[in-house]
């Protein structure tokens, strides 16, 4: 296996034309260069300097390598010194952010006016997260996601909370429940919608009833929010949603705080170690940690 080091070596000699200067220069004693060129010579099968009166000269294959292991040096340290300083300006790159309906509807656009002042080259996408499961994260086929940690995040993911969420009651305009107060028993009476991307009968909701001793009658099951909220619109149905989520899909609608203690969740930002001193992603979490903040 060669040893990368006499490039280092060969570089200060060339340059330097004396065994005393690129011991100088390399921070050596004149012994250690001597060694050091002693070893360049059996590797290059090839003198290199030779004595010319009181001085050295370079033979015609240092000459020849003179400028090639300058350069080869410098593609060497440049490949293993810090990351060159991001510049936004001069960024072309696609990030592609999953996450449940809703955080487009309501980031989505404060998301791409500020990615594209700080960094016209930027592109974002935003796919449908159908599930918890962190495989696109690890295969480098999404860079972010949106959502609540669960059981099926892989545990090597990186998690930033970006907000807590609460469940809100949501009716048609004009529904009974948009009238008066909203009671536990007023809400449990009511026809529901149920949400469960996995098509459970039962959730939260529901045991949070049960310790009140209610149960609600539950109409029809479904897997997103907008499709909920689309049904409790053009129906007396009730559907229950966090509210930040589905700020601006519940335009128009009646909303209600749930009238008994309900679970609150912790939506996050999340991300595949691997990006983690990336300095465009770092910029890209930043930017989401901001627009999600309101600042």
């Amino acid at each position: 296996m060669p040893d990368f080091n006499l490039l280092v070596t060969l570089e200060a000699v060339l340059a330097e034309g004396s065994v005393a200067g690129a011991a100088r220069r390399l921070r050596l004693s004149p012994s250690a260069m001597s060694r050091a060129l002693e070893r360049l010579r059996r590797t290059t099968g090839d003198p290199l300097l030779v004595r010319a009166g009181r001085g050295l000269v370079p033979t015609p294959r240092a000459v020849e390598l003179r400028a090639r292991v300058s350069e080869v040096v410098r593609e060497g340290a440049a490949l293993l010194g810090p990351a060159p300083k991001l510049d936004l300006q001069r960024l072309a790159r696609t990030f592609t952010i999953r996450a449940r309906e809703g955080f487009v509807e309501n980031h989505g656009a404060a998301l791409i006016t500020r990615a594209a002042a700080e960094a016209p080259g930027v592109r974002l996408c935003f796919p449908l997260k159908p599930d918890k499961e962190s495989g696109p994260l690890r295969e480098g086929t999404v860079d972010l996601e949106i959502g609540v940690v669960g059981l099926a995040t892989s545990p090597e993911v990186r998690a930033q909370v970006l907000y807590r969420d609460r469940f809100v009651g949501v009716v048609g305009a004009g529904h009974a429940l948009s009238k008066g107060r909203v009671t536990a028993a007023r809400y449990a009476r009511g026809e529901h919608i149920h949400l469960s991307r996995r098509g459970e009968e039962r959730g939260p909701i529901d045991e949070a009833l049960n310790t009140l001793g209610l149960e609600r009658k539950i109409v029809t099951i479904t897997g997103g929010f907008s499709a909920a909220l689309a049904l409790a619109r053009e129906t007396s149905l009730i559907a229950t949603v966090p509210a930040r989520q589905t700020g601006k899909l519940r335009e128009g609608m009646y909303s209600f705080t749930l009238p008994f203690a309900s679970p609150e969740v912790s939506v996050s930002l999340l991300w595949h170690p691997r990006l983690d001193a990336d300095g465009a992603h770092r910029w890209l979490r930043s930017l989401v940690v901001a627009v999600c903040a309101g600042t």
